[in-house]
């Protein structure tokens, strides 16, 4: 087991193991079902698969064991906002980032940022934005190729013209790129052709940009850019598919429009009402706070404003605190609320502590990032639990998150699919 985590860690390939009977000594359990927690408890994994969880230490025969009594034991993380190939912009330039790295670029990067994931205990993720190397990034862990979280990926955003995701705004005009054009949308005709094209080029499911955006040039994040028709064209063709629809959008007018349209969550969601959130709780909709993406463009905004988009750092600073307002709202509406972050490169635990300092609770921050986000992706079947028959996807701190929540972000122990990935504070040994 040793040799294979260097291997993994050394050649950053990870195919799985033959079948191996796994024993792991859980000093604590947290289902991700609930955040009751369980002492003393025996998982047990075959494959990639837990086939038993019992009540004290057990060692079947011929199980190895994985020693983790000193720890508390979760399901694997689910950030279900991610921009996997995006840098952080403390470190780049945007503009010159974006016309000067290719989609070849970006699926490097997009590795990188996919394995350290994996090691902050994140396990599985929804990339609402990216291009094709996003399916090929999925793809390449699917098959073994790479190590990072399961993925599921939308393909770029759809929207208008001069809308929160026209890459050409702000850009000479004499500029172009064919990929540009991929989520165009300006006509409900449009809308069904993007959703198809998407569809058959990989994704798993579908993002539209209602409203204006804050990390975009020319365009107003408190108005509505797409008609109903073109949402409703989107959500219809997507859902006839198979597939969900995450909307960006901040203001209520336009959240009430996509809900009623029926998109399956809201992201961002900054400026939402009381009656608002009455509706989305109504309709089953989910919000995705993504409150670490403000927290990093607003540093930036305030501190090196010309890395920024051009006109993009003074709407930073004026929306940028509004979504930690707000989320207590929305956390007193019960609405169903999904972890996200928004980032690609970075620290993705950090939204737990954002979640927790504005309101949620240590167990309701943890459940956003298992149980509700794996019932938004639409594998609660497989992922966001302990439970019999998922998939053997498992972290572990030393010590108990809901009551040292800075133990989310300095997770010891990652397993995914039965392979372990990080291993600094556990024993193993053969029985």
């Amino acid at each position: 087991m040793r040799l294979r985590l260097l291997f993994c860690s050394t050649l950053l390939v990870c195919t799985p193991l033959l079948a191996e009977d796994l024993a792991i000594h859980a000093g604590t359990l947290i289902d991700g079902l609930t955040a009751t927690p369980r002492n003393k408890v025996t998982i047990r994994v075959h494959g990639d698969r837990i086939v038993g969880i019992d009540n004290g230490y057990t060692t079947p025969a011929g199980a190895r064991v994985i020693n983790l009594e000193q720890d508390t034991v979760m399901p694997g993380f689910i950030d279900s906002h991610v921009h996997i190939a995006s840098k952080l912009p403390s470190r780049t330039n945007a503009t010159e980032d974006w016309l000067t790295h290719s989609t070849l670029d970006r699926a490097f990067d997009a590795q990188l940022f996919a394995r350290q994931m994996l090691q902050q205990g994140f396990t599985s993720a929804r990339d609402v934005g990216g291009g094709d190397e996003t399916v090929a990034l999925r793809n390449a862990i699917d098959d073994g190729k790479l190590p990072g979280p399961r993925l599921w990926v939308s393909l770029e955003a759809l929207g208008p013209t001069a809308g929160h995701g026209d890459p050409r705004s702000g850009m000479d005009g004499a500029l172009s790129h064919p990929d540009w054009d991929y989520g165009r949308v300006d006509t409900p005709e449009q809308a069904r052709l993007r959703v198809r094209e998407h569809k058959r080029r990989g994704a798993n499911l579908i993002k539209i940009m209602p409203s204006g955006g804050i990390a975009s040039t020319g365009d107003d994040p408190r108005q509505q850019v797409m008609t109903n028709e073109e949402i409703r064209a989107a959500v219809e063709t997507a859902h006839a598919l198979g597939m969900k629809v995450a909307a960006h959008i901040y203001p209520s007018l336009t959240m009430d429009n996509a809900i009623r349209a029926g998109v399956d969550s809201i992201e961002h969601g900054s400026f939402a009402s009381a009656e608002t959130l009455a509706l989305m709780k109504a309709h089953g909709t989910v919000l995705v706070p993504t409150l670490t993406v403000y927290e990093v463009y607003f540093e930036v905004a305030s501190k090196h404003p010309e890395l920024l988009a051009p006109g993009t750092a003074a709407k930073e600073l004026a929306n940028g605190p509004l979504p930690k307002r707000n989320l207590a709202l929305a956390i007193k509406s019960g609405v169903k609320i999904a972890y996200g972050t928004d980032i690609g490169e970075g620290d993705h635990a950090q939204e737990f502590a954002l979640l927790i300092a504005n309101g949620m609770s240590p167990a309701q921050a943890l459940l956003a990032a298992t149980r509700e986000s794996a019932e938004l992706i639409g594998a609660a079947d497989r992922i966001g639990a302990v439970q019999v028959g998922r998939y053997a996807d498992l972290v572990a701190t030393r010590g108990n998150p809901l009551q040292d929540t800075a133990l989310f972000g300095k997770v010891g122990f990652v397993m995914k699919g039965g392979v372990i990935y990080r291993e600094p504070n556990a024993e193993t040994a053969a029985h």
